[in-house]
Parts: structure tokens; sequence; C-alpha cells
């Protein structure tokens, strides 16, 4: 049971971009269990903040995306002027922070008492290298990290490799997956296999759309199948690897581009797939090798067989759970090799997810209230 001043006070919460997705479930979440929670920050889009479960939000201003100097302005201007972050924070009893500049503007309006919290679901490139401005980023986080009360991350890798391992922060650390928040509402649509022969496949990417190397791939997979293999993509792009994606994607045969996309439109593209596209090599080596990613468990909650590779942590995952297609390289393992409809491969493969454990897919109820509790200090769930 939520104390009074938890039900009076409730979170403020810090996104990077509050338009985006992942932040609007974490609000939702903390909105259903009846805490008052009030969101700001910036947003990517040129249109405004959309309110989110009903409430106001406090705009910071449009920033983009790979633009870090123009980033570090917007968050510099907030913290020599911090009247709006300040009527964000207001009297909240926690303030949630999303990614390391929202914990900078958090830290900025904190008062005493009020309980800081840390969400660092990615760690960009920049957080790893060895030049001067890497060096400078990590000591000011590891300033904020001596100032937080808890650390979530959506993989054991970020824990591991990043915070204990070069933050040197061990403790108060709470994994939190990238889990489906509920079961899926499954739409009375036709099953995939009933309106595609057997002897093809569709593989599907879906989401955040920042790889062109995965692009190559799909598009050489596509190729190389005589016909066999197609790719639906939907998603947005980043602007700043895919300057006009959808043209770029109009020439290719067997390629299709649906644009973005809502969370209830998931159970219908999926439909149109056997394979969900889990690779990611945008940070390869760093992020990309320690990320759990949001299409891994969409894909096995709508039974899509995710494709990974069996080097990173999202191969791992897929191997202790006994499901997916592990690979080492697309390049040589997939071009006419892929398992099509009609192959036992397949159908195996198809079965092993159906038969995967719910609780690896979607959040528990006995998780989300423990996730809340951690995030109010304990006690309050």
């Amino acid at each position: 049971m939520k104390s009074d001043q938890t039900a009076s006070s409730g979170v403020a919460y810090f996104g990077h971009d509050v338009n985006d997705a992942a932040i609007r479930r974490r609000v939702a979440m903390l909105a259903e269990a009846g805490i008052p929670v009030r969101l700001g920050g910036f947003r990517r889009s040129v249109s405004g903040a959309q309110g989110a479960c009903g409430g106001r939000v406090v705009d910071l201003g449009q920033t983009g995306d790979a633009r870090l100097l123009q980033r570090t302005i917007a968050v510099l201007r907030h913290l020599l002027s911090p009247r709006a972050i300040r009527a964000l924070g207001g009297d909240a009893q926690v303030l949630v922070a999303r990614n390391l500049e929202m914990l900078a503007l958090a830290a900025r309006v904190r008062r005493g008492n009020q309980r800081l919290v840390y969400e660092c679901l990615d760690v960009h490139r920049i957080m790893l290298g060895n030049g001067s401005k890497s060096r400078l980023i990590r000591w000011i986080e590891r300033r904020l990290l001596a100032c937080t009360d808890l650390v979530i991350v959506s993989s054991p890798a970020f824990a591991r490799d990043y915070f204990q391992q070069r933050q040197g922060r061990g403790n108060a650390v709470l994994l939190v997956e990238n889990k489906v928040p509920a079961a899926p509402v499954v739409e009375p649509v036709q099953e995939a296999g009933a309106v595609r022969p057997e002897g093809t496949c569709v593989i599907g990417w879906f989401g955040m759309l920042r790889c062109r190397r995965t692009l190559d791939h799909l598009a050489r997979i596509v190729r190389q199948s005589a016909g066999s293999v197609c790719v639906i993509i939907a998603g947005r792009p980043s602007p700043a690897e895919f300057p006009d994606f959808a043209a770029q994607v109009a020439g290719m045969a067997g390629v299709t581009f649906l644009g973005p996309y809502q969370p209830h439109d998931l159970p219908g593209l999926y439909a149109r797939v056997d394979y969900v596209w889990a690779i990611d090599y945008f940070e390869e080596g760093l992020n990309s090798d320690w990320l759990l990613p949001n299409r891994l468990y969409e894909g096995l909650a709508h039974g899509a067989v995710p494709i990974a590779l069996a080097r990173v942590e999202t191969g791992r995952w897929l191997a202790r759970h006994e499901v997916g297609l592990l690979i080492d390289d697309p390049a040589c393992d997939l071009p006419g090799r892929l398992p099509l409809r009609g192959d036992a491969r397949l159908t195996a493969m198809r079965a092993a997810v159906r038969a995967i454990d719910p609780a690896a897919v979607f959040q528990t109820g006995a998780e989300r209230r423990a996730i809340m509790a951690a995030i109010l200090g304990g006690g309050h769930a």
C-alpha cells in the first residue's frame, strides 16, 4: 500500500523524448498503480509534447538525435535558468531521469528529501571512448551517480560491463527488461502461414531503424533468395543514419517499408512475418552487444522467431531460453540457408517460441509491483 506522501506528491519523470513509447509505458505503469506522475522533458518531434495518461507535459523544447552539441546547449540553458525543470520536479517524492542529460537536470533541482532514480537503457558510444571528451562525460556521470539512489538498466550487460566495470557502481542497480507489459490482444487476422506458400518466408524489422548494416544484410538476403524471402520494415528511421529512408528502400524488390506504427498495430504486423530481426550493428562491440531490444520481447510475444547473433547479449538470452535462430554472420549464414515455411527447422523454432515461459516475455504483476517499490524506495508498492 502506498503511503499518503506518495499519493500526494508522486513521481516527476524527466524524459529525453517525452513522446517516446518506452517512456510513456513507464509513466503508464506508475499511473495505473495510482501514483501521480508529472512528465516533462525534451521532444524529438517538431510537434508539441503529447499528454501522458491525461496529464499535462512540461515541454523543455525540441532536440535532435545524434546532435550532441545542440542537446548540450539545450541542457545548459535549463541548468542556468532552471525555472521549468524546477516546476517539473516540484514537490515530487521521486525524480526519475531517463538518460544522462536528464539526470543532470533532475539533480540540478533535486531537494534534499527527494529520491533520485537514473534510467540508463542505452550507453552511447561517446561514453566508452578514450578521448578527453569521453573521459569528461564519464566523470560527470560518476559525479551524478554518487547522488542517485537507484540505477535502472534493461540488460545485465549494462550493469556488469559498464556500470560495475567502468563506473564502479555495483550496488543499487535494478534490472528491468523491456518485456511486454501485458499479453497482446490477438486480432482476428488470418494465420500467417495460410496466406503464404511453403518454400517462402518473411523477415520483419520493426522499431527504431538506425542500423545501415542491417539494411544491407536484409537487401542481400532478399536478392540472393530468388524470390523466396521478403522483408517488411516498419518504424521510425533515424534521420541521422537514413536521411531519406523511404526513397532508399523504394527500389528494393522484395522489401516493403510501412512507415511508423502504433503499439496497437503490432499484432497485425507480426501476423505477416515469420522472423523478427533482432540484430543491431549501430554501436557494434559496445551498446549493440549489450542491449536486449524491445523487438526481442515483442517478437516472441507475437509468435515470431528472433534472428540474433550468438555472441551478443541477445543471443545469450535466446540460448538460455532455447528459442530463436542464432547465427555468427548474416552474410554467410542466411542467404540460401534460411529455413523457409514447410521446413521442419522453422516448424520446430515456432513451436519453441509458443512454449517459452510467459514470464520471460511478459511483465508480471509481481514484477511491476517490485519495480514500483524500488523506484519509490521500498515499502510503498
